[in-house]
């Protein structure tokens, strides 16, 4: 693909259109964007040219890549060096997140949760660019970013009460499955509509500068939710506000069944950044985790350092089904899967670079497992036994103080219920403390 034409060992983010323009300047004729004859700033000059030429596209964004599916690390001064304790605990992360994934997207066949989406193929993203952020940073993810809340400290516990939409479930049962939010761990709550935390995200950035905050805010989002209007108009607030919000776009090659090159046709999502808004930008390999881990890194510097915006395209593929609700063998081949799956593992890829330094063993991939198993199966057994969220917080959580209006609602349903008691399950609904 286009997007992946070139490869850099070197973490470089594409200028923006305004450094650009100043670097390469020569004016002869002074112009300004009215095309006025007044005197006008350095920033509001374009180079001018008597030659009827229209621009196409000439430049792609290289990808940066720093670990090879050997797991080796060229150059080597690109390499994190985390401790063995640290990297170990990445990869743990890596594998419970593929782990119960397997496990959750079974018991949503057998009927037990309404709804699931893996992360199969994108677990470097997750832990990768976590692992480069503080817990002060905000987090605005879109719905395939398990790993992000894993990372930060959210239990296997709490996302089977939420699957399962228990009266521990955070979100008292409001959402569908994979829906996560939590104030603990600055994790904005997850809704279904396309690219609408964009623009959110670019709000909460603005609210962290203005208020003096050494923080940023990350959102996630696909590429396909970049052909939204939303996008367009998070990335424009962002650049002329430079807010500390850090965009970052997984490209996994399919919005549903909507392949990437049917998406766009200029230099992917990367592309749109320098000249199209302005927006310091950088092309990565989502499937490495330590290029992730470099650019997120580098990315939190620039946004809350130096107050502006910056665009991470990582590369990846998914490999696992949009959701439950999708049948990708309908759309894409087996061999295409496969090769993603075995040829450009992320998971591998970090596994070979502990392998390397005596640092893990197969054996110890089988205990983690069977452990992660049986943790999932545990809470699973547990939170298939609690409650649902009591029938009063229907009411809850829109008002800091209820209306009038509200409370009589409530008042009226609770007398009905009262009158009809046989004809609702009430007993399977927690009691108001």
């Amino acid at each position: 693909m286009n997007s992946l034409r070139h490869f850099a060992s070197k973490v470089r983010f594409t200028p923006s259109t305004s450094t650009l323009l100043n670097r390469s300047f020569k004016p002869t004729t002074s112009f300004n964007r009215n095309f006025s004859s007044a005197v006008v700033e350095e920033d509001d000059k374009y180079e001018v040219t008597n030659q009827l030429e229209f621009q196409t596209l000439k430049h792609y964004i290289p990808v940066y890549t720093v670990m090879n599916q050997e797991g080796e690390v060229n150059p080597p001064s690109a390499d994190p060096n985390f401790s063995k304790d640290e990297v170990t605990k990445m990869y743990k992360m890596m594998l419970t997140l593929n782990t119960m994934d397997n496990i959750l997207y079974d018991v949503q066949r057998q009927g037990r949760i309404s709804f699931y989406m893996t992360s199969f193929g994108e677990e470097a993203i997750h832990i990768g660019s976590a692992a480069a952020l503080d817990l002060k940073d905000t987090v605005f993810a879109q719905y395939r970013e398990s790993g992000v809340l894993m990372w930060r400290g959210f239990s296997i516990e709490q996302i089977v009460n939420q699957c399962c939409s228990n009266e521990f479930d955070l979100g008292k049962g409001r959402q569908m499955p994979v829906h996560y939010g939590s104030k603990e761990i600055n994790v904005q709550t997850i809704s279904s509509p396309l690219t609408t935390q964009l623009p959110q995200a670019v709000g909460a950035a603005y609210a962290q500068k203005l208020m003096g905050e050494k923080a940023c805010t990350i959102v996630y989002f696909g590429e396909g939710a970049a052909s939204e209007g939303d996008f367009h108009a998070a990335m424009n607030f962002a650049a002329t506000l430079q807010s500390p919000t850090i965009f970052f776009c997984r490209n996994n090659k399919w919005a549903i069944s909507t392949p990437s090159h049917e998406q766009y046709r200029g230099d992917g999502i990367a592309g749109r950044g320098p000249n199209g808004y302005g927006i310091a930008t950088i092309r990565v390999d989502g499937n490495d985790i330590w290029a992730v881990y470099n650019a997120t890194k580098k990315a939190r510097e620039m946004a809350v350092e130096q107050g502006q915006p910056v665009l991470i395209e990582a590369m990846t593929y998914r490999v696992g089904h949009h959701s439950t609700s999708d049948d990708s063998s309908r759309y894409r081949t087996l061999e295409e899967i496969n090769f993603w799956k075995e040829k450009r593992n992320p998971m591998h890829r970090l596994r070979q670079y502990m392998l390397k330094r005596n640092w893990w063993t197969e054996d110890q991939d089988k205990e983690v497992v069977s452990s992660v198993r049986s943790q999932v199966r545990e809470s699973l057994m547990r939170a298939e036994k609690q409650k649902k969220p009591a029938i009063s917080e229907l009411f809850t959580d829109v008002y800091d103080v209820p209306t009038k209006n509200l409370l009589e609602q409530k008042a009226e349903l609770f007398e009905h219920l009262k009158l009809y008691p046989d004809e609702y399950p009430i007993d399977q609904y927690a009691q108001d403390k």
